[in-house]
């Protein structure tokens, strides 16, 4: 089978993210891609960097999809309607394209620029949802770690087919998010009285 002429770099992207999404990770390969795209593999190396580069340009391309849904979901809103929104916007996102979550796991090649600055964009999405809480530096990046493993967490969790009891596996998302966002108003509330004391 020959595919037709005009192959570039968006379409091979395309199809790996769909390999995996159909076939999961562990079966990308290049050999397997090609055969998907009806080409021999030297053809793919005209567009990535092997399998290392494809896999690179998927996390660059997967990153930046899921700032943008994150953006979206958070706008105009603020405090714990802004973390329900990010949260369910995550779960979402790797309910319905888990190929494509899978990639935004991945840590940066700190040489990369455009990979790492990706990778910081949507770590300041949360710290730009967690700042109307004014939490002193230190807290904030502990209510951040806390809000991704809470996050990532449930996901692989639930990917795992770990959640076998007969409830809701939204509900209990939800409690969990709403439980992390008690504790952020306690912090608050905390950190607030601290301060008085010293005025």
């Amino acid at each position: 089978m020959t595919r037709r002429a005009g192959l570039d770099k968006a379409a091979v992207i395309e199809e790996a993210l769909r390999l995996i999404d159909e076939e999961g990770l562990e079966q990308l390969s290049l050999g397997r891609l090609a055969e998907r795209l009806g080409v021999r593999v030297p053809s793919l190396y005209n567009h990535v960097a092997g399998l290392g580069g494809l896999k690179r340009d998927l996390a660059v391309y997967c990153l930046g999809e899921l700032y943008e849904r994150l953006t979206r979901a958070v706008v105009g809103k603020a405090r714990g309607e802004a973390i329900r929104a990010l949260a369910d916007s995550y779960l979402a996102y790797a309910r319905q394209v888990p190929g494509h979550y899978s990639f935004t796991l991945q840590a940066p090649d700190p040489a990369d620029k455009e990979w790492r600055k990706l990778g910081e964009q949507n770590i300041e999405i949360l710290a730009a949802i967690l700042a109307p809480y004014k939490l002193s530096q230190e807290v904030a990046i502990h209510a951040i770690r806390s809000l991704r493993s809470i996050v990532h967490g449930y996901i692989i969790l639930e990917m795992a087919g770990a959640f076998a009891m007969p409830i809701s596996l939204d509900d209990s998302f939800h409690w969990l998010v709403q439980l992390y966002i008690a504790g952020l108003e306690q912090l608050e509330r905390k950190e607030d009285g601290s301060g008085s004391h010293g005025t």
